[in-house]
Order: structure tokens, then C-alpha cells, then sequence
């Protein structure tokens, strides 16, 4: 007897404009898998599992859910179907309890019952292997508490079709562990399962089979076992790719930023970093860890002049001279005046990294406009430093007088990568500078990130990937709740214990 599928898409196409999304798909997903979609940044990936959720609605092509053709326009009609999409960005009310968001927006009878919801939740919990508690409330949650709500919200509407848009993103190794082995009993259970990811350990550690699209075109699919990254890699790109990531060693370093004693509280005045002490060197990459959170930003914004630390902190910037030069008290304008060559890359990347209104020139001139002479801005060089970018970088973009805001998440943190290390600096710190790109396109800037340690640039590298962080830093500085937990050496250290030190302090033992 032949096994009808859970999912089939055939030749779906989805247009924006005149970009074409995806161009004639064809995809199958099976009860009882996981499935890994691959692809770059602009793909179509969750283009396409956009339309299976009913957030998009395709312009041809037909779906098919258990042999039955569907017309799917909205993600009541998905649920209807079992189909429920959990998304990279939670869709939560802080203030409600894990059962209250569970059964938000159902018109159930019972939906209000606490008991009747709480023990459903617990059943459903048991069975799969969760860790919840239905009556806490969302802001007391870690990252990986919202994501189980997530799941199991969808799993109590029905779901036995689940799609999981990068799961993995801010969590800790080991709560990335207890996520697989629940998808490995959902999966087991006879659901079918869809992961979006750009980590390929993760593709071959999970899934039974992969799909690859390309330019919004479907390459084909080949089950786990018979892959392996470097395979993927090239049917994502189309071309062989080097997935070797350079770890030279700087035989002499510099002492450039040294840190004593930083501490940082937000505006309600709690601690966001609390005595935080080390030296990043002129030669090296050091990389930052730490759940979500940490106090990541606060320490890079605090460098960069943009946060005010408490009395007592110190942050001095040692130039080539060997001067030192406190920071503290100085904003970016002052600290670049000072002659101190920095340059961040900020986790917000529309927010605080670039004005999403101007176009890529204009992004550029942002850091040397001061340059111009008299009463006018000098925008010849801006533009050559622009279409530098966009040849180096592949940024994909009519031209460079687009607004970067019609530039996808990937390109436009090409952008703004680009634009900072084009400054030469001599402090160079980047937040998540890979976060949202395709494997083609970070390890190009993996390879720009070793390229300036070694000529001579200290370069502070807080990151999410810790297989990343293993292969690419000298040392790594762990934050635990603000606090360093530990100082370790990235080509000794292990995903293991740096997981741990993310989740407990260690003190001052695992200082190297």
C-alpha cells in the first residue's frame, strides 16, 4: 500500500513585485521525518513554509495536505489542516502564563478552565518529553521556557505538521540537545517536521533528509546519511566552497582595550554587568559567549561611548605609542576625535548601524561626512567605498542608490560589516555579525574578521554559534548573568564546558 505524504507543493511560485520568490517548487515532506531546508539568504525558505503556515498565499501551484489539495489563506485555515509554524521571533504576551498564551485566541469550550488546560498541557508535556510549568508567567522565562510555550501551543491546537524557523538561534548547546531529542519523540510519534537552520552540525545531528533551494528554485533533496556539509554547502551555492575556517597565530600581540571593574545598570537600575574585568589584544580574536542576554551589548556599547558605566569602571584604549586613554566618559564623536580607531557593528542593524531611508552611499557618508571641506560633504568617495561593498560582499541590490531598507536582513548586514571594516581599524567589534547570513556568505566574513587580527587589529567578536566561536577565536570570554564565568582558551576549550559556564558561574578558576 502506498504511503500518502503529509505534505506535497508542487511548481508553488510566489512573486513580490517583480522579484520572484520561489519559482516553481516542488517539495515533499513524510509523516514520521524531520526535514532540513537549506539554502542562502534570499532562497525562498521561509517564503515557502510562509505559504504552508497561510502568512503568504501563492500565486501558482498547488498544495496538497494527506493527498487532499488545500487551499490555505490564513494560519487558521493551517491549524485547521495540523499545520503550525513557530517562528524565530516569539508571538507571546509577556504578562500571560505559559497556559494562557497556549490557549489564546481558541474559542474551545473549556478554554478557560485552568485545571483542564494546566493537565492537557502536562499530558502533552509528558509525552514528549517538555519542561514546563503552565502557570508561569512569560517575562520569568528564559529563551528556551518561550520556545517550549511556542511548540506546545501549536501542539495543543492540533499540529502534527510543525515547521521551526531557526530553533536553534539563542540557545545554549545543551538546550539545543533537549530540543532535538523532543523533535526526535515528535517525530517518532509519526509527525512530520520542517527545520530552517544555517548551521549544517545541526542538519546532519537531527534530520532524516535535506532539501536545498537555490535562487528561489528548488535543487533536489538527498536523505542525511548520504551527505555531508561540504556536499551541502556546494548544491546551496552551486560551487565548491571552503568550509575551513583560518585560525593563524599572531606571534606578537598588543595590548589595545583593557577593562577594569565595568559595571552597567539599564535605566530601571538593575545590573547588566556587574564587575566585569579583561584585556582584548591588537593580533587576536576574542570571542564574548553567553545565553541571551548576558550583558553582550552593554559591553560593546559601553567601549563604543554609547552606554554609561557606574563609578569605579574603567576603560582604556592603549595606542601605538603605548598611551593610555580612558574611554569612560566619552561619546563615539569624542572617542574618534581622540584618534582611536574603532569601529562596531551593533546587533541592531537598522536601528543603531544604519538609517534605513538613505540609500548605501549615503550609509557610508555616515562616517565621513566630518570630512568634507566647508559647508559640503565629500560623496565621491563614499560612493566608491559603497560599490566596493556590494562587488566584495555580493550584496544583492538594483544599485547603490537603493534605500537599504528594500535590501534583505543578510545584504543589509553586508552592508554595514563592510562599511566598518573599510574604516581600518584598530579596535573592531561586531554583535552577531553573522546572524541571518548564509554559510557562503559568513564564512566570508569570518575570513575578513581573521584577515584584520592579523594585521595587527584587536578584534572582539560576541557570537551565538559556539562551533563558530571554537574554530575562529584565540580566547573567549564567557558571560554568565553579566558576569564573567569564565577566560578560556578557544582552541583548548569545549562546547561542553563553555555551555555550562553560560549557565552557571564558575569564578575565577576557569580564567586563562
Amino acid at each position: 500500500m502506498e504511503t500518502v505524504a503529509a505534505v506535497q507543493m508542487k511548481n508553488v511560485t510566489k512573486r513580490f513585485g517583480t522579484v520572484i520568490a520561489n519559482n516553481q517548487v516542488n517539495l515533499e515532506l513524510d509523516r514520521g521525518e524531520i526535514l532540513s531546508l537549506l539554502g542562502e539568504n534570499g532562497s525562498g525558505k521561509t517564503t515557502l513554509m510562509n505559504m504552508l503556515a497561510g502568512i503568504y498565499y501563492p500565486d501558482g501551484g498547488e498544495i496538497f495536505v494527506n493527498g487532499k489539495e488545500v487551499s490555505i489563506r490564513s494560519p487558521k485555515d493551517a491549524y485547521e489542516l495540523g499545520i503550525g509554524m513557530i517562528h524565530q521571533h516569539f508571538k507571546l504576551v509577556d504578562v500571560f502564563t505559559a497556559a494562557e498564551n497556549i490557549v489564546l485566541g481558541l474559542k474551545e469550550a473549556g478554554r478557560l478552565d485552568r485545571k483542564v488546560i494546566a493537565a492537557r498541557v502536562r499530558e502533552i508535556s509528558s509525552r514528549y518529553g517538555f519542561d514546563i510549568d503552565p502557570n508561569q508567567k512569560v517575562y520569568d522565562m528564559t529563551v528556551s521556557q518561550k520556545q517550549t510555550v511556542e511548540i506546545v501551543k501549536v501542539l495543543y491546537r492540533g499540529a502534527d505538521i510543525l515547521i521551526l524557523d531557526e530553533p536553534t538561534a539563542v540557545l545554549t548547546p545543551q538546550e539545543t540537545d533537549k530540543l532535538f531529542a523532543v523533535m526526535r519523540n515528535m517525530r517518532d510519534d509519526g509527525k512530520a517536521l520542517v527545520i530552517i537552520t544555517h548551521k549544517l552540525h545541526e542538519v546532519m545531528d537531527v534530520s532524516d533528509r535535506v532539501a536545498v533551494l537555490r535562487k528561489g528554485e528548488y535543487i533536489g533533496d538527498v536523505e542525511t546519511r548520504d551527505t555531508n556539509p561540504q556536499k551541502l554547502t556546494d548544491m546551496m551555492v552551486g560551487h565548491s566552497v571552503t568550509l575551513n575556517i583560518a585560525r593563524p597565530k599572531m606571534e606578537k600581540l598588543t595590548e589595545r582595550i583593557e577593562v577594569q571593574h565595568l559595571t552597567v545598570k539599564d535605566p530601571e537600575g538593575v545590573n547588566r554587568l556587574t564587575d566585569v574585568s579583561f584585556t582584548a589584544y591588537g593580533g587576536e580574536i576574542l570571542g564574548v559567549a553567553g545565553i541571551s542576554g548576558s550583558g553582550q551589548k552593554q559591553l560593546l556599547e559601553a567601549i563604543a561611548g554609547l552606554q554609561t558605566p557606574e563609578a569605579g569602571s574603567h576603560i582604556l584604549y592603549k595606542d601605538s605609542d603605548g598611551r593610555e586613554h580612558e574611554l569612560i566618559g566619552r561619546n563615539p564623536l569624542d572617542i574618534s576625535r581622540m584618534g582611536v580607531a574603532l569601529s562596531f557593528v551593533p546587533e541592531d542593524r537598522l536601528g543603531m548601524g544604519l538609517v534605513g531611508n538613505m540609500d548605501l552611499t549615503d550609509n557610508m557618508l555616515l562616517r565621513s561626512y566630518l570630512n568634507g571641506r566647508g559647508a559640503f560633504a565629500d560623496r565621491k568617495a563614499p560612493k566608491k567605498l559603497a560599490e566596493q561593498v556590494v562587488k566584495e560582499l555580493e550584496v544583492v541590490t538594483p544599485g547603490v542608490t537603493t534605500p537599504v531598507r528594500k535590501l534583505s536582513g543578510g545584504n543589509v548586514q553586508k552592508v554595514l560589516v563592510g562599511r566598518e571594516i573599510a574604516m581600518n581599524p584598530s579596535v573592531l567589534m561586531s554583535a552577531y555579525a553573522v546572524r541571518g547570513l548564509d554559510i557562503n556568505t559568513s564564512y566570508t566574513i569570518y575570513n575578513l574578521m581573521t584577515e584584520q587580527k592579523m594585521r595587527g587589529v584587536a578584534v572582539i567578536y560576541v557570537g551565538e554559534d559556539l562551533d563558530v566561536l571554537l574554530e575562529l577565536c584565540d580566547r573567549i570570554l564567557v558571560l554568565c548573568g553579566g558576569q564573567v564565568s569564565g577566560l578560556v582558551d578557544g582552541r583548548t576549550a569545549t562546547k561542553d564546558g563553555i555551555g555550562l559556564m553560560m549557565t552557571q558561574l564558575h569564578g575565577k578558576e576557569g580564567k586563562q
